[in-house]
């Protein structure tokens, strides 16, 4: 405890005397803007913190120190003295070629590592030419449905010298075998390189709706990608476990940390099932979390979210790592709280939402550019977003502190109480029997609706404010110009892919499918089959098909 019972009783009869004699004077006066006050996610705020709202506060139970066991104050020692977190700005548009393009342009920049934005083809595991292509090639992101795809990509980039982080879940493991080839043909051995694949199968049942095949069989193919990355491809974080997503679909923030950490715990389970040991695969799992409006809500969140990871891998999986025990996450300000009205106010939203991410202590940091909400960003929007990043580490003096919020009585209150709520929504989901049987009950998709359904409630009854969306209007529209993609980079790729299915060996690719087909059957590592498969030009679109035969395709049962 910080304070002793006596400084307790004093603090307290002096609050309770500013009360009666300061406090209520006012209130009977003039009262206060509002008759409740509550974060964006709906939780109520109290109106002054004191010790006394942290009078059972154990500093090293709760706290300890950076670098240290449970890791609220962060994960390493020195956090942003020692090295700034990596500015990862998402691209990916049009043909490989225009991507790359941008890719070139941002690391001209001061970015210090690269994230692929992939179309929704791709994204669905379908070649630029399927049917189910018509109209969506290059749009919202880049088109890749082959090993050529991803060279011209990045052509350019020595990829031992950069991280790079891709945004895929069903084919996650076909376009990591891609990039492993990539390297390969640039010299570099699989063990030298370093990234991200999402990977995150779970979130995508619960929010973002982009799944292929059954939880089940995909809980498979994810434990062979980490299988043969702890053998294979020791630097690259095999998943990254995604709140944004929820966020995104609309969840409270208790909500996004309780099912993120959720979803992890049955990652982690599924690896030790397979007999993977927790502490070989366990320190390449990351984290994925959204930075919205509420400054202090954020970073309370990231906070409790290290902390109940810490606990969790410490206390139920038995980690003895450190590496085991560390929350790391990569953060990006939210999509969803961009407006088309008045889309310069985006560049305030952002700077404030990526300050709490950085005031939490995050990894990575994605910052999203001002026309997002109206297509995918110019030059020169992506280019102030970096930029807004850049100012925050370089101009504002909050990296030179390490955790310079900690110790706050409203911060340590507003972390305790997240905790607690998200640990409430973790035990539900075990008495469920997982995440993955919540997952098929309806359990998060439900919750997260009902959340949604409050929040846009409360934007139509002005009970919560988006400033130019529903308060501060202007009947003008402001001019503003976005970045289009040329309709002819549906025949460019289409072009381009059949060019590399006339000029491969298809017999050779014949046999790869097949071997990728035997393995989907009989259980061995599908990772392997991959990287083989992609060496010769088979199309993402081809594989996926071969594993849509084995373990068919998802449909949403609707239980909503």
């Amino acid at each position: 405890m910080l304070y002793d019972r006596k400084s307790l009783e004093e603090i307290i009869q002096s609050q309770e005397t500013w009360t009666r004699e300061e406090l209520q004077k006012v209130l009977d006066r003039s009262g206060e803007r509002l008759d409740r006050f509550s974060t964006i996610s709906d939780m109520e705020i109290p109106r002054l913190s004191t010790p006394v709202d942290t009078k059972d506060f154990d500093y090293l139970e709760k706290l300890g120190l950076p670098g240290d066991f449970p890791y609220t104050r962060g994960v390493y020692p020195t956090m942003y003295r020692g090295r700034l977190w990596t500015m990862r700005q998402f691209a990916g548009f049009g043909t490989p070629e225009d991507t790359n393009q941008r890719f070139h342009y941002l690391l001209g920049q001061g970015q210090t590592g690269l994230s692929v934005a992939f179309h929704y083809p791709t994204l669905m595991g379908y070649d630029s030419d399927h049917p189910r292509s018509l109209g969506e090639v290059g749009k919202c992101g880049v088109a890749i449905d082959s090993l050529r795809d991803m060279e011209v990509m990045f052509d350019g980039i020595p990829l031992d010298k950069v991280t790079t982080s891709m945004t895929i879940n069903g084919p996650a493991g076909i376009l990591l075998a891609m990039y492993i080839a990539v390297a390969e043909k640039q010299g570099i051995p699989a063990d030298k390189i370093g990234g991200t694949i999402q990977n995150d199968i779970l979130k995508e049942y619960i929010a973002q709706k982009s799944w292929i095949f059954p939880p089940r069989p995909s809980m498979r193919i994810i434990t062979d990608i980490l299988e043969y990355c702890t053998k294979r491809v020791p630097r690259w974080n095999t998943i990254s476990i995604s709140g944004y997503h929820i966020r995104e679909a609309g969840s409270t923030a208790v909500q996004e940390l309780a099912f993120t950490l959720a979803d992890g715990i049955g990652y982690v389970q599924a690896g030790i099932d397979v007999g993977l040991k927790v502490d070989d695969f366990a320190p390449r799992l990351s984290f994925f979390f959204n930075s919205h409006s509420d400054f202090f809500e954020e970073i309370a969140k990231y906070r409790a979210a290290r902390r109940i990871w810490a606990k969790v891998m410490k206390e139920r999986f038995k980690a003895n790592k450190e590496a085991s025990c560390k929350l790391r996450f990569h953060s990006q300000t939210a999509g969803c709280s961009l407006t088309a009205q008045q889309p310069i106010n985006n560049v305030v939203r952002t700077t404030l939402q990526a300050l709490s991410a950085v005031l939490g202590g995050t990894q990575s940091l994605h910052t999203n550019s001002m026309d997002e909400t109206l297509a995918l960003p110019t030059e020169n929007a992506v280019t102030v977003a970096l930029r807004t990043q850049q100012i925050i580490a370089e101009e504002t003096g909050v990296v030179n502190n390490i955790d310079p919020l900690a110790g706050s009585y409203f911060i340590e209150w507003l972390t305790d109480h997240m905790e607690a709520e998200a640990m409430q929504y973790i035990d539900k989901i075990d008495e469920l029997g997982g995440i993955i049987r919540a997952i098929e009950l309806g359990f998060p998709q439900k919750e997260i609706g009902d959340a949604a359904y409050t929040y846009q409630g409360q934007l139509e009854k002005e009970e919560k404010i988006i400033v130019g969306l529903n308060k501060y209007q202007m009947e003008e529209e402001i001019p503003f110009s976005t970045l289009k993609i040329d309709e002819q980079v549906t025949q460019l790729q289409i072009d381009n892919l059949n060019a590399v299915r006339d000029k491969r060996d298809n017999s050779k690719v014949k046999t790869q499918l097949k071997k990728v087909e035997q393995a989907a059957q009989d259980g061995s590592n599908l990772m392997e089959c991959f990287v083989e498969a992609v060496k010769e030009y088979c199309t993402l679109g081809e594989i996926i098909d071969v594993l849509r035969g084995v373990f068919g395709e998802y449909h949403d049962p609707g239980m909503l």
